[in-house]
């Protein structure tokens, strides 16, 4: 008997979901004073769907993601470290970092300025080092970092530990900074709501009895139950030591 062939989805080639759990209804892209740039490892580049860099990007008017891992020689990087004035900032964690949790709003206008390059880099903490390693044209780059108290929403995806934010959950946590500091003035009362849905996408796919990963138990916690394994490596930035 043949097997039968199932039909390819469609697939939105905006957000790179299927078109079923497409999330571009949701998007509310946001104009900053800030220019976000996301660093984006080839490994991260091929799954879109399932991260949060070109979310991140969608949502942001003033942003643009470059693929790679050594930015030495970058041009695109390059022409932004050197345009004139504009600071560029590294969104890394480090002890000589500039934490924008405490600082009052006058050392952020006088650090950052009014149109400042904030770059991060998306991927796995091991693909982030190596990227930073590598790029000694970010190593010079001023940090900025800040207190994380929240606890991740990536529950489909395992992480180090409860504190270690996705991509688009430390723009987040970095704009309501900004806006505190009275360098933007944008609302970011929908920001995450494209991951939002992203998310409740993902647990229905998981917890429909006809999907072949369907968990038996039918426990709601399926994705939840294993989040933060030590042995772990998921993305990005704020999610272990420097």
């Amino acid at each position: 008997m043949q097997a039968e062939i199932k039909e390819p989805r469609i697939q939105c080639y905006k957000c790179m979901n299927p078109t079923s759990t497409c999330i571009c209804k949701h998007l509310t892209p946001l104009q900053t004073n800030t220019r976000f740039v996301i660093l984006m490892h080839p490994k991260e580049y091929k799954k879109e769907k399932n991260g949060t860099g070109l979310m991140t990007k969608l949502q942001l008017k003033n942003s643009e993601i470059i693929v790679g891992v050594d930015f030495t020689n970058n041009t695109r990087v390059n022409e932004i470290l050197a345009a004139e004035n504009s600071a560029s900032f590294l969104l890394y964690p480090g002890k000589d970092s500039f934490n924008l949790s405490t600082r009052k709003s006058v050392e952020m206008n006088s650090v950052l300025g009014s149109n400042s390059h904030i770059f991060i880099l998306d991927g796995t903490w091991p693909c982030a080092r190596k990227m930073l390693k590598l790029s000694k044209n970010l190593q010079e780059l001023k940090r900025v970092s800040f207190d994380n108290k929240i606890k991740s929403k990536f529950i489909i995806k395992q992480q180090p530990e409860s504190l270690c934010l996705s991509t688009i959950e430390s723009v987040y946590t970095v704009l309501n900074l900004l806006k505190q500091g009275g360098l933007e003035e944008c609302n970011t009362d929908g920001f995450l709501v494209p991951f939002e849905k992203m998310i409740a996408y993902q647990l229905d796919y998981m917890l429909n009895p006809s999907n072949k990963n369907y968990d038996l138990t039918g426990n709601s916690e399926i994705s939840i139950k294993n989040m933060y394994k030590k042995s772990t490596e998921r993305n990005i930035i704020f999610e272990g030591e420097a």
